[in-house]
């Protein structure tokens, strides 16, 4: 059997890599020294075209099942990890067959949930990292997914301007459904429950988690909070005919909690003296597609509402609530978030995302104020934020040295 690569991207360097040799056996010399989570296969971080690509060694019906399924959760939307391809036909040196494997693209600034947890040793870093994993649970849920194996071992997690923003990276169980029924969803939520509840299990027995973090509550805060954004997001609400104020509340806070509504459903009971209104379609990113449109900025969802709440904090001060949002937005890029991304040191910027430095910096500049017990001028606090506070934080885009399935807790790597 000759080797295959199927690719929707085909990058000619992709045979350049080992593949006639078992993953676990790589060559260091290929491998990127990238934290990596739990998992029942072996996954290995390559260089690839002056990036990094994870390559998971997987049977071919599995790796083009869960390319296919990336590719279409790509497409409509959601947050998962970018599939490149698969490739069979793999055979060692003696011509013995090898499993194939499925290749993505490494998602820059992410970390695995162990990592996340060792770095911050505080109770509200586990709701955090569990209100990130509800959100996306909720999000695929919403198009139907059916994940199969919910579990903080299959997300990465992101920086979101304080909270954390999860992707998925393991689809190998999933299903795409036109709706799910509510045994499907109940189904996924009694998987994520079992799951946490080990994985924190393993945190503590590690060490790595505070002593005040019970795994068996922990876990099930993400039923709390799954459905209860479950119900603001999809369920009905009725109120008097006169009150149709309650219309553009629901969807005011839709759009607060991240999400657009296309489609609503409103009906009149027989009388016509109550008024009946459920959410048909909602889409996630509201703040995210307005910065888009205005600026051009892709970042993440609370990225995206501290970055829309300066500009309006820009606008109000310069005095143009009169002037078209976009003229506005072009000049606050210019004047004020492209010079505070250029104050960091180039030897700095694989830290954190730009977007998330901005937030720390705005932080920062609260804390400093409060500290001193009157405004800081911004220059002030990029140059206090880039000398003391940005130097101690590791390079989140790479994080070097790293390997996320061993972090004991009484070593200096442990507590990185």
């Amino acid at each position: 059997m000759s080797l295959q690569i199927s690719s929707a991207g085909p990058d000619s360097a992709l045979l350049d890599l080992p593949w006639s040799v078992p993953l676990e056996d790589w060559p260091e010399e290929r491998l990127a020294a990238l934290p990596r989570g739990i998992s029942r296969h072996v996954v290995r971080f390559a260089k690839l075209s002056g990036g990094v690509v994870a390559v998971k060694e997987i049977k071919a019906e599995l790796a083009r099942s869960e390319y296919r399924m990336l590719r279409a959760l790509e497409r409509l939307g959601e947050p998962c990890v970018h599939p490149i391809g698969v490739v069979t036909g793999r055979t060692d040196a003696d011509g013995e067959p090898l499993d194939a494997c499925l290749v993505t693209r490494h998602l820059q600034f992410s970390l695995p949930y162990r990592v996340v947890v060792s770095q911050h040793l505080r109770a509200d870093t586990a709701t955090r990292v569990i209100d990130a994993l509800a959100v996306l649970l909720v999000r695929l849920h919403l198009i139907g997914f059916w994940w199969g194996d919910v579990s903080l071992s299959n997300v990465l997690f992101r920086r979101d301007a304080g909270s954390y923003s999860a992707y998925l990276v393991d689809a190998e169980t999933g299903e795409l459904h036109d709706s799910l029924s509510d045994g499907q969803r109940e189904h996924d939520l009694d998987i994520a429950q079992v799951n946490i509840a080990g994985e924190f299990m393993d945190l503590a027995a590690a060490g790595v988690l505070p002593e005040d973090v019970d795994p068996i509550t922990t876990a099930h805060e993400i039923i709390t909070r799954y459905r209860s954004l479950w119900d603001e997001l999809t369920g009905d609400e009725w109120f008097e005919a006169g009150e149709r104020w309650r219309v553009d509340e629901r969807i005011r806070r839709l759009n607060a909690l991240g999400f657009d509504v296309d489609e609503l459903e409103i009906s009149t009971d027989l009388d016509g003296t109550s008024v009946r209104i459920q959410p048909k379609v909602v889409e996630a990113g509201h703040h995210s597609r307005r910065l888009m449109r205005i600026t051009g900025l892709d970042v993440e969802e609370n990225q995206a509402r501290r970055l829309l709440n300066d500009l309006d904090a820009y606008r109000a001060a310069t005095d143009r609530q009169g002037e078209d949002e976009a003229i506005v937005a072009g000049d606050w890029l210019r004047q004020v978030y492209e010079p505070m991304s250029r104050a960091i040191p180039p030897g700095m910027r694989a830290k954190l995302e730009p977007a998330e430095v901005f937030h720390e910096i705005l932080e920062h500049r609260w804390y400093m104020a409060e500290r001193l017990g009157h405004d800081v001028p911004i220059e002030d606090a990029i140059t206090e934020y880039v000398r003391d506070v940005l130097p101690e934080k590791p390079d989140e885009a790479a994080v070097l040295g790293t390997d996320a399935r061993y972090l004991p807790p009484d070593t200096e790597e442990g507590r990185a």
